[in-house]
């Protein structure tokens, strides 16, 4: 073993081999730097503070979720904008960043930039929440809750109903709980509007 790690060692010596060793030690300090860098930025655009930078989520929204238990209650536990819009695996999550780069594209061009133009695309809004939500049944949910950690005997029998209800009949957290951080736009919610798979359904 020790003659074949000398033998090694005298090949990474040789005189032809050295612009190789540099060009790693480049590539991987350079790396290092790039994903440390990229890691650094990811994260910076997956907090509140970010979210909530701009007037538009400001006055809007976070005024909305604010109000609701998500933002105060009596534990102390808050979920924060990313918690719930931003999935934390890193696949899913690298596609939803990818996907809200388009949301940037609205906000420069003022699509709701006054509470009066964010009023008139609420429904849109939040009918493409509520499938891209559907569609991974609810993943930002179930980071946080979960029907296999719930104590049913804790819960009201009209909660233990529904709950059992939900699930065999194959709903998702989203399907009842759609207006549990920002005011409901009028009209159908989720379950009346998309399949399991996050489709729309086709309306009369």
């Amino acid at each position: 073993m020790f003659a074949a790690l000398r033998r090694f060692w005298a090949f990474l010596m040789r005189p032809s081999t050295k612009p190789l060793l540099v060009l790693l030690a480049i590539g991987g300090i350079g790396g290092i730097l790039f994903w440390g860098g990229f890691h650094t930025a990811l994260e910076a655009t997956n907090t509140m503070p970010f979210c909530i930078s701009c007037h538009e989520m400001r006055d809007t929204a976070f005024a909305e979720y604010k109000e609701t238990i998500h933002y105060s209650n009596r534990s102390g536990v808050r979920a924060s904008c990313p918690d719930c819009h931003v999935p934390k695996e890193w696949g899913p999550k690298i596609y939803r960043k990818i996907e809200a780069t388009g949301e940037l594209w609205g906000s420069w061009m003022g699509t709701i930039d006054t509470p009066e133009k964010y009023e008139a695309h609420r429904t849109r809004l939040a009918q493409k929440e509520w499938g891209r939500m559907k569609a991974n049944q609810s993943l930002a949910c179930r980071n946080c809750h979960s029907t296999e950690g719930m104590s049913p005997e804790k819960q009201n029998e009209r909660a233990q109903a529904r709950h059992a209800k939900a699930k065999a009949e194959g709903m998702t957290c989203i399907d009842c709980h759609f207006g549990i951080a920002h005011n409901e736009p009028e009209g159908p919610g989720p379950q009346e509007l998309f399949d399991k798979d996050g489709r729309r359904k086709p309306q009369p």
